[in-house]
């Protein structure tokens, strides 16, 4: 009986003589085996009881494994352990004879492996369970490998440079991923279920550059850990209207893409880098658009106290199209929600106002963009006239 796992031996009696483990496991294989026979043992060993049970720990440093005698009132309860999560019931499983571990079975604790083309891809064995670090480019993928997505170690994966078109949203299970890289791929699009995935949590750089998107979801400002995106190359032709809601963002490109304008929430932004070279940015609209419905319908009254009041919703209480215009609620300037009524007027900004190092966004070297603002009211249009000069 074999148990791969990372072990830490511990002597009580360091304290004692002033000194301290080294407080971290090594990679190792456990193996509960019969007590060697005397004539098995060196001359001058121990013998130990007969029909005792002894642990064997082996490392790749020591692939003969060091012998610990076990306590057999802790082990039973350990194998007790051991046997109802693995398989719900009791089994008797014989003990192994000591033997040295094969080095095949350190290749399991394998951290990292980097595939940069499709001649070395796996396709016949697995990949590494303990694996944190993936990478797998120029493969020719024509989507993700599912056997990718039971790599619940996973910290970084990296898919660039493939012919992946839709992203699985099974991507979402994998609870420790903090990097994403799905450059240079046939994306059109990026899943609200993948926005609501676990990875709002840990990922914290995504990669989605030289893609097909033209538009992400409002659903993706939920990613609130996100400190590095990069959109570039892409069909953007406006970027998520809550992308405020990025607090943690500080290195954003999004260049050559096809975008118009910005949205008012980019405003909220603190970055240490932008890019926005080569997008066609229009010039502002003179006149405001004027939507205003006076009084306010009861539906637009009662989508505002919910959004006012923070009531909890979604397509299992309210019809699915009331949960897509509350998720699509424009913000004015004075923090209330805008619906169906609001005025929409455009301004322009410099963008060094939100981020400390700021690239060029033509070659005629202007540094403003124009940004979208929405308004509730035509009191607050006329106090924040001063803006939209």
């Amino acid at each position: 009986m074999r148990l791969p796992c990372e072990v830490e031996v511990r002597s009580c009696h360091l304290p004692t003589l002033g000194l301290k483990s080294r407080g971290k496991g090594v990679r190792a294989v456990v193996s509960l085996c019969q007590a060697p026979s005397k004539n098995e043992l060196q001359p001058g060993a121990r013998t130990e009881t007969s029909g005792c049970a002894c642990l064997l720990v082996s490392t790749m440093k020591d692939r003969q494994g060091t012998r610990y005698r076990a306590n057999p009132g802790n082990l039973k309860t350990f194998l007790s352990a051991m046997r109802l999560a693995h398989r719900g019931s009791d089994v008797n499983t014989p003990l192994s004879t000591l033997k040295p571990v094969k080095t095949s079975e350190f290749e399991k604790f394998k951290t990292k492996m980097i595939i940069t083309s499709k001649k070395d891809y796996p396709l016949s064995k697995n990949f590494p369970y303990s694996l944190e670090h993936l990478q797998a480019s120029h493969c020719r993928l024509a989507r993700v490998d599912m056997r990718m997505l039971c790599l619940k170690s996973l910290t970084k994966l990296d898919l660039s440079h493939n012919c992946i078109k839709k992203l699985p949203a099974t991507i979402g299970d994998l609870t420790h991923l903090q990097e994403l890289n799905l450059s240079d791929n046939q994306l059109e699009s990026f899943s609200v279920p993948l926005c609501k995935s676990t990875l709002q949590k840990s990922l914290q750089s995504l990669d989605l550059s030289k893609n097909k998107i033209k538009a992400l979801p409002v659903q993706f400002c939920q990613f609130r850990e996100l400190t590095n995106l990069n959109l570039n190359d892409n069909e953007l032709i406006h970027l998520p209207f809550k992308i405020g809601r990025l607090t943690n963002l500080r290195f954003l490109s999004a260049a050559r893409n096809k975008l118009r304008n910005l949205p008012c929430e980019f405003k909220m932004l603190s970055l240490e880098y932008l890019d926005l070279f080569g997008n066609t940015f229009e010039k502002p609209e003179v006149l405001p658009i004027i939507n205003l419905q006076v009084p306010l319908t009861l539906l637009e009254a009662c989508e505002q106290a919910v959004l006012s009041y923070r009531i909890p919703y979604g397509p299992d209480i309210i019809p699915y199209h009331l949960c897509q215009d509350l998720d699509t609620a424009k913000t004015c300037v004075c923090g209330r929600f805008c619906l169906q009524s609001f005025i929409q007027g455009t301004t322009t900004m410099n963008l060094h106002s939100l981020a400390h190092t700021v690239v060029l966004i033509d070659t005629m070297g202007r540094m403003e963009a124009p940004i979208i603002s929405y308004f509730c009211s035509l009191t607050c249009f006329v106090n924040s006239s001063d803006m939209l000069k």
